[in-house]
């Protein structure tokens, strides 16, 4: 497939696009000044705010992917059924896509994503189905949700986001050019987490066959922050899982951990801290997820080792997606501007 397929085109003065996917990607990149000056980092972080897609999320790039691959193989026609298990934002980003391009949409999710997600979806014409969420604690889990997902919809075309090869051909062919052309090959450090592991895979590889020396580095929760058995619904960091000491064959497969040289643990609550931190000192309105990814970024910026080197913090989604969660302490919110104390 020709790369360019997956392309954005870059608006222009006087240029009316065509479709909603045209949209998709040259997200900016925004250097963090007054969070840094606040911290009195030794780093330079630089985000990568992919909000600005037309969905809302990085998700979007991988969404687009996915079915651009599928038309270009006549596999999709106007009136078809796309189907999928989501946390929320791919699901997002292919109702929207679908919705733009003439198809169906339905999907898989656990019943303890935000339930903004969950309006968004239906809003965009999805249909919803939920999964308990402690089904996703058996190791076969996502053996056993693809094969559901087949015999429930067997005429349906099944987006496959954990192993479709076409989510980190994205990353490599979009996010990872972008952030080497805005920074002009100066990033020395790329920061992100990973749900399906598209955008690290994906967008790592590419830095790399660039400038070997770059070091990327995967933000996960810690042990507090992960469902188990006894306690299957805990206080997750959405769309963020763990990828250290977890068996390959319980990863999904387009998850790469031989791309990081690091990985940092962190809770719940240190990443809802940063995003509250992040939305009062630079007026960006992230979700929990580029909580995790700043306050790994913030690690990396505090170590002497890292002077002025570059630090692109992958920055998924916006707050907004997570307004009606129990967890935003509005009234809270005055009191970490400036100081940025952490948990």
């Amino acid at each position: 497939m020709n790369s360019g397929t997956l392309r954005a085109a870059v608006a222009k003065p006087g240029h009316i696009h065509d479709n909603l996917t045209d949209l998709i990607g040259n997200t900016p990149l925004l250097e963090l000044h007054n969070y840094a000056r606040n911290r009195n980092l030794f780093g330079r972080i630089v985000a990568k705010i992919e909000f600005f897609n037309p969905a809302g999320s990085i998700k979007d790039r991988a969404a687009w992917a996915i079915i651009a691959e599928a038309e270009a193989a006549g596999r999709l026609k106007r009136g078809d059924l796309i189907v999928d298990v989501t946390s929320g934002n791919t699901g997002i980003g292919l109702a929207a896509v679908a919705a733009s391009r003439g198809y169906r949409a339905k999907f898989y999710v656990s019943d303890n994503i935000s339930q903004d997600k969950v309006k968004l979806l239906r809003l965009y014409g999805a249909e919803v189905v939920t999964v308990n969420n402690a089904f996703f604690l058996d190791p076969e889990a996502i053996d056993k949700i693809t094969q559901r997902i087949r015999e429930e919809n067997p005429a349906a075309f099944f987006a496959d986001q954990l192993a479709n090869p076409a989510n980190p051909r994205a990353h490599f062919e979009t996010t990872g050019p972008e952030i080497w052309r805005d920074t002009a090959g100066s990033v020395d450090i790329l920061v992100g987490g990973v749900g399906t592991g598209g955008t690290t895979a994906g967008a790592g590889r590419f830095l790399k066959s660039k400038k070997p020396g770059l070091k990327v580095v995967i933000a996960e929760p810690g042990e507090g922050s992960i469902p188990t058995e006894d306690n299957p619904y805990p206080d997750e960091i959405d769309g963020v899982h763990k990828v250290s000491e977890v068996p390959p064959e319980q990863l999904p497969k387009n998850v790469d951990t031989g791309i990081a040289d690091e990985i940092i643990a962190l809770s719940t609550a240190q990443a809802r801290r940063t995003a509250l931190e992040l939305v009062a000192e630079e007026g960006i309105f992230a979700g929990t997820s580029s909580g995790a990814v700043l306050w790994a970024a913030t690690q990396l910026a505090a170590r002497a080792e890292n002077a002025g080197k570059v630090i692109v913090a992958i920055l998924p989604d916006t707050g907004e997606r997570y307004l009606g969660s129990t967890w935003w302490p509005l009234e809270t919110a005055p009191g970490v501007r400036g100081a940025g104390a952490a948990w």
